[in-house]
């Protein structure tokens, strides 16, 4: 044992133990019955108001004297107790508790479910006249694996703070940064384009993980929206909501109501909801909830006797220590239970001790809900005591998730300065890019579920952001210097949010053009198709900007909010991330729950040159499409990668254009080339997983190997033989084909310079040979590329590039619409014009 085990155990063994489920209050309306842990207490009394009290200008109560007092009793195990007769609802209640020294402290319960405004007093009320109509029949979604969660990291206040929120015909204003302000559907902006709830449903995530919707100390319930800020790590009643997120915190009951509401408005839209907890420290010791009551008991301290500061705030809960561990797994049972919530974030969970953490998980699940989400923050925010921190490696096999701080910094570099990562411009990351592609099994997890892959959250840089300060494009964007909430220079942050311009080298016509929207896309697109569970920042697929503020715990809206606009304005990017989110829930090959899973279906296919290719085979994880590979180009250059051998024809579903299922072009051969600063998914055919699990799979294909090479002479010829046949009937050449014979287009270029060495043409969509194909010199001046389309594709796509995209002709990309009754098309296109001429012939079909 250690010496700090040692010093706590001999510390704290004249410490009773309750394992009752019923500290707190216990209200019927024919009694109320309070119990309270206090075993070092000389005297208690249950001190009873009919009103919350008179609060002072800081939004405080400082005279609780005054109420109706009753003794309570004691028992062996130090609890406290009483129960009143009668009908105490809607009344307020403290423990007035008594000490050897004869100083008395007024206290509100650690266990309070209810409390008046800024928690001055814990209020008595009856749970079940909270509930919404139709509470009985909520639940949130069922998750048959870890992986096949996306989560969506998201500030109350931040949903609806945009003035663009309160766009439609109802007047949203008093629900704007209030829990409210998520039970409305069918807001839409300007455009039809939908924001709030729609969007979230629209945009495919499965769970909002809510930034701290607990009680915290920092915001004045009692302040104007507008004036208070915060993220809400300053815990203060852990089992209460937030009062200033209620449209009337004076009434214990609303903040409950509305909670709840907000929990059943995004279950029904099928939408699971996490919440972020803070169990690590309390904003405050003397005024906080466990030290009044049992001085000395909650906070760890070194041998000096000196609170210890793992936390970086002041102080660390002692999580250990039986009765502390006690009240974290009740507190975590109520709000599962009381409030549907489908899983739980630990802030700074490397300072929980792993014992508790491995306990909770295992209790929660077997006695609460088997498929609940329990992940978190595997550090701490400095030095603390305790050998058992719950660090990266220590989640092994224990049924909970760590975030992977690894793969977030081989992606896009450090935090909050110029350092790049593999989709920022570094070199040299394609090591660390494959062990956090591959659920981080190589790397500190037993199963890609214990790893929770994210490039940005809340703290730090947001991602837009990050990437413009790589570029060392923050004093073009004209962003401030942030200290405290405000810029330095003595601007209010509203002047220099107005003066700023995040987006200044955008050119909105062509989005998925711009170097920094690609890398975001990247970054983000790299989470969204690697193993384990991924975790999506509130706005990127918005081109949120923070305006370089790495640390906005305290600004102001006008920082935070998330600018609904952006949506209408940026919409390619918001497609291509719904098309990403589509892809992972409808593929389960990028959601492997297992090692050996992973490890049976992955392969690597290239790791060098800043590119980053695998291959997910066999139908992986009981996946419809056979062999998927997924190409990450992190290089300015596009990149030109050797595809599996198994297949000349694949399928193009991501590029750096678009996302999604549905296949966007074919690739015949077995070369690709990806576009600089994007991403390439492909697959080569799509049928219905014979097998659910590789063995089994590999055992068949080993068999049929085996038959194949013991088979009489001449089976490589009849496979041949089957081979060409096949691709006889796909060029519409069968014998007694019926199939459409191939049209041709013909693509005629004329410059004005007459200068065509370097020039060629881009195609996609063709149904038969998409990428490069060259132009032919024409006698009158111009060029000619001939361009072969499948006899049912009805539009092509292009773009008339120099070399390898050293210069496009026209910055779109550019489409034909295939005229059915032609075999031949002559299309001609003027260098600069984006519209095209269709010349006339008497090429018709059949």
């Amino acid at each position: 044992m250690s010496d700090f085990n040692q010093l706590n155990e001999l510390e704290h063994t004249t410490y009773p133990i309750y394992e009752g489920y019923d500290l707190g209050l216990t209200y019927t309306p024919a009694g109320s019955k309070f119990k309270v842990w206090a075993p070092t207490a000389q005297q208690v009394h249950i001190a009873l108001y009919n009103d919350a009290g008179v609060y002072d200008q800081e939004g405080n109560v400082q005279e609780h004297g005054g109420g109706q007092e009753f003794l309570m009793s004691r028992d062996d195990q130090g609890v406290w107790s009483i129960e009143l007769e009668g009908d105490w609802n809607k009344y307020y209640y403290m423990y007035r508790l008594e000490w050897a020294d004869n100083t008395i402290h007024y206290v509100a319960d650690p266990y309070a479910t209810g409390v008046s405004a800024n928690g001055q007093r814990t209020a008595i009320i009856d749970l079940a006249q909270t509930n919404p109509d139709g509470w009985e029949l909520d639940a949130g979604p069922t998750l048959k694996r870890p992986t096949d969660a996306i989560l969506y990291e998201l500030h109350v206040r931040d949903f609806s703070m945009d003035t663009h929120f309160n766009t439609g015909k109802k007047d949203l204003s008093a629900a704007q940064g209030r829990f409210e302000a998520f039970t409305y559907t069918g807001l839409k902006d300007t455009e039809g384009n939908s924001i709030g709830l729609d969007h979230l449903l629209e945009l495919g995530i499965t769970h909002v993980h809510l930034l701290p919707v607990a009680d915290f100390h920092t915001v004045n319930d009692f302040a104007e929206l507008e004036t208070e800020y915060n993220w809400g790590y300053d815990p203060q009643h852990y089992n209460v909501p937030e009062g200033s997120y209620s449209s009337n915190p004076a009434d214990p009951e609303t903040r409950i109501r509305e909670l709840k509401l907000l929990v059943q408005s995004l279950h029904t839209a099928g939408i699971g909801v996490i919440m972020d907890v803070v169990y690590n420290h309390t904003y405050s010791v003397e005024q906080g909830p466990f030290e009044p009551v049992v001085p000395g008991y909650y906070y760890r301290t070194d041998e000096q006797g000196q609170l210890t500061n793992g936390s970086g705030v002041g102080n660390e809960v002692a999580t250990e220590r039986p009765m502390v561990r006690k009240y974290i797994k009740d507190s975590l049972r109520y709000w599962a239970e009381e409030y549907h919530i489908d899983g739980f974030r630990f802030d700074l969970m490397g300072l929980i001790d792993t014992p508790t953490v491995e306990q909770l998980t295992q209790e929660l699940r077997s006695e609460v809900r088997p498929d609940l989400l329990i992940y978190g923050e595997p550090w701490t925010g400095g030095e603390s005591p305790q050998p058992l921190l719950t660090l990266k490696g220590t989640q092994r096999d224990k049924g909970f998730a760590v975030f992977n701080d690894n793969y977030r910094s081989a992606i896009k570099g450090d935090s909050d300065g110029t350092g790049s990562g593999f989709a920022t411009g570094a070199e040299h990351q394609e090591e660390q890019v494959l062990k956090g592609a591959f659920g981080a099994i190589h790397d500190f997890t037993a199963q890609p579920s214990e790893t929770v892959n994210y490039v940005t959250a809340h703290d730090n840089l947001n991602l837009w952001d990050k990437i413009l300060t790589v570029r060392h494009l923050r004093e073009h964007c004209r962003f401030p210097q942030w200290e405290q909430g405000k810029p330095q220079d003595g601007r209010t942050p509203e002047q220099a949010v107005a003066e700023a311009d995040p987006y200044w080298e955008l050119d909105e016509d062509n989005l998925l053009e711009n170097e920094t929207v690609r890398k975001s896309l990247l970054a983000n697109g790299m989470v969204l198709t690697s193993q384990g569970i991924p975790f999506i920042h509130a706005g990127d697929e918005l081109l949120r900007s923070k305006y370089g503020d790495h640390n906005s715990y305290r600004s102001s809206d006008v920082v935070n909010a998330i600018h609904w606009d952006n949506k209408a304005r940026f919409r390619p990017v918001f497609d291509y991330y719904q098309g990403l989110i589509a892809l992972r829930r409808n593929h389960p090959a990028f959601r492997m729950d297992h090692r050996e899973l992973v490890e049976q279906h992955m392969e690597v296919l290239q790791s060098s040159g800043h590119v980053v290719a695998f291959a997910l085979r066999h139908h992986a994880n009981g996946d419809a499409w056979n062999h998927i590979v997924v190409i990450y180009n992190g290089s300015d250059v596009e990149q030109t990668i050797l595809l599996p051998a198994e297949s000349d024809r694949w399928h193009v579903v991501v590029d750096a254009h678009g996302a999604g299922n549905e296949t966007r072009y074919e690739v015949v051969g077995h070369r690709v080339t990806v576009s600089r600063w994007s991403m390439m998914v492909l697959y080569d055919q799509e049928e219905p997983a014979r097998v659910s699990f590789v063995t089994e799979q590999d055992q068949a294909n080993r068999q049929a190997e085996n038959e194949l090479e013991d088979s009489d002479e001449g089976t490589d010829q009849e496979i041949a033989g089957t081979a060409m046949a096949l691709t006889d009937v796909q060029l519409g050449k069968g014998k007694d084909s019926e199939v459409a014979p191939f049209r041709t287009i013909e693509l005629i270029y004329e410059r004005a310079d007459r200068q065509y060495t370097g020039w060629n043409v881009w195609v996609w969509g063709t149904g038969h040979r998409d990428g490069h194909v060259e132009f032919r010199d024409l006698d009158d001046g111009r060029a000619i590329a001939r361009i072969q389309v499948a006899p049912d594709i009805q539009r092509i796509g292009y773009i008339v590039r120099l070399n390898h995209w050293d210069a496009k002709d026209v910055e779109a990309d550019r489409y034909i619409d295939i005229d059915l009754n032609q075999s031949v098309m002559q299309v001609l296109i003027h260098s600069g014009r984006e519209e095209y001429l269709l010349l006339v012939n008497d090429n018709r079909a059949g």
